[in-house]
């Protein structure tokens, strides 16, 4: 049974399409990794999914809800780890996670368990009370991780979660991303550059480019397709060498995320 369904989906900028039509779907309880170039569509796709911006077409469905008719029950079905960061440094952990707690209405009765479940879970319980600038890129990544499931979401959204850690706290932090989908089943949704994450962690990927899906399958599988042995080598066979540019959506991720965010 899917509990993500993308049906048509398009969303245009003026002249621009930057999504073209796309449909997928990701099963309960799956690993899956949306992967593709700078200025592939995948930054517009992921804050369609998660609401921070409406389609100009096309069906979204998240554990059955749609988006775009009923925002507030959506965002309860899912968490987010948004690529930039997006902790409060001048807060300690404990704080930065009683703050999310309020905001995601977490009643106070439970309130308090969760988050030591979660801390402890993700091994910062001990520096609760330690301010969250002390923290190293993968302290704080597991922290916002931690407080992305605060209010039990069936899915997690990640958005190039291991961006500029070193290859040691990559691999400690998809530990805590595999355990979690073990334990919780809750469904992972991935972007990222690295593309032997996806061939070591998902499930299932599909790959985007130019605003359309290109392929989706198992990493086996495209990897068949394309006569390669690594996921990477198929990535650039349906992709293309060409370099890309940056896209122009990551200057104007924070402000989206402030000012989105801050109305719940």
């Amino acid at each position: 049974m899917s509990i993500i369904e993308v049906k048509n989906l398009v969303k245009k900028f003026g002249d621009l399409t930057a999504v073209n039509g796309i449909s997928f779907d990701v099963a309960r309880g799956e690993i899956f990794a949306f992967l593709g170039p700078n200025g592939a569509g995948k930054t517009t796709t992921i804050k369609m999914l998660t609401t921070l911006l409406a389609p100009t077409s096309g069906e979204i469905f998240l554990d059955g809800k749609n988006p775009v008719r009923d925002e507030a029950a959506a965002r309860r079905s899912f968490g987010i780890v948004f690529q930039d960061p997006s902790l409060d440094d001048e807060l300690t952990a404990l704080e930065n996670m009683e703050f999310h707690a309020v905001l995601y209405k977490v009643p106070k009765d439970v309130r308090g368990k969760r988050i030591e479940e979660l801390m402890r879970f993700v091994e910062l319980w001990d520096r609760r009370n330690d301010l969250v600038k002390a923290f190293s890129g993968g302290m704080k990544r597991r922290l916002e991780i931690a407080r992305g499931l605060l209010h039990h979401p069936k899915i997690l959204f990640l958005d190039e979660p291991t961006t500029g850690l070193d290859p040691q706290t990559r691999n400690h932090v998809w530990s805590y991303i595999q355990n979690l989908n073990r334990e919780e089943q809750i469904t992972v949704f991935f972007t990222t550059h690295y593309i032997e994450e996806a061939d070591r962690s998902a499930t299932r990927v599909a790959v985007m480019d130019h605003g359309a899906i290109v392929a989706q399958g198992t990493p086996a599988d495209l990897k068949r397709e394309t006569g390669s042995e690594l996921l990477e080598d198929a990535f650039i066979k349906l992709t293309g060498y060409d370099i890309r540019k940056e896209s122009n959506d990551g200057a104007s991720r924070m402000r989206t995320h402030a000012k989105v965010w801050g109305r719940r």
